[in-house]
């Protein structure tokens, strides 16, 4: 199942692949768009609405609480996790500290990662986790809220949650989510796989990059 949605994210994002002036390709939209018309000036014009990631309402592990208002012009990459994950989160977690080294200095980027087992993990509990991966600061947030709230939101970033019959009860597919300030997703990444962390970290100097660049024009 997670070859095959890899697969169609691949193709969504070939769909929607545009080039910079420079001639290289830009980072994908992915996810639904929606055409919608409208007249400007006596004239018919066709704008398209992107897929975005809607307001949220979590807390964080110093039991401050971040909304989408909290990461306003931040590019920022998402994921899910739970503290007591004996499998894939311990792998995650060792790669996105490698995003963490990388960006942690950088004004406009940020981590968040959403814990599925918010009744265990407490504010405290995850500010226990921060201390032991080492990291401190405001630019990984480990956010904890409504487990409701938390499975809905995992199906904005293109994360499927399970059925009532599946085996695994958690959002727990092992994606890195990269959305840009727009809120827009421009990629999702096996956090397992060093190679595609390493895919992430260049395609978030990319989208650095195009955004400077627009900002510029």
């Amino acid at each position: 199942m997670k070859k095959i949605a890899a697969a169609l994210l691949v193709a969504i994002a070939l769909a929607g692949c545009k080039f910079n002036d420079a001639g290289k390709p830009k980072l994908p939209i992915l996810g639904n768009r929606d055409a919608v018309s409208k007249t400007v000036n006596g004239k018919q014009v066709t704008d398209t609405i992107y897929h975005t990631i809607p307001d949220f309402k979590f807390v964080n592990q110093y039991g401050d609480t971040i909304t989408q208002n909290s990461l306003k012009g931040d590019i920022y990459v998402a994921d899910f996790f739970f503290t007591t994950c004996p499998s894939i989160c311990p792998i995650m977690h060792r790669n996105m500290l490698k995003v963490y080294s990388g960006f942690k200095n950088v004004p406009d980027f940020k981590i968040i990662s959403h814990t599925i087992d918010p009744k265990h993990d407490t504010v405290a509990v995850l500010k226990k986790y921060a201390d032991k991966l080492g990291i401190s600061g405001n630019n990984w947030w480990l956010l904890q809220g409504d487990k409701d709230k938390t499975y809905n939101i995992s199906q904005d970033y293109l994360v499927k949650r399970p059925g009532p019959d599946a085996k695994q009860i958690f959002v727990h597919d092992g994606y890195f989510v990269l959305v840009d300030k727009q809120k827009r997703i421009r990629g999702m990444y096996d956090g397992t796989s060093e190679k595609e962390v390493s895919a992430m970290i260049a395609d978030i100097k990319t989208l650095r990059a195009e955004v400077n660049t627009e900002i510029a024009q």
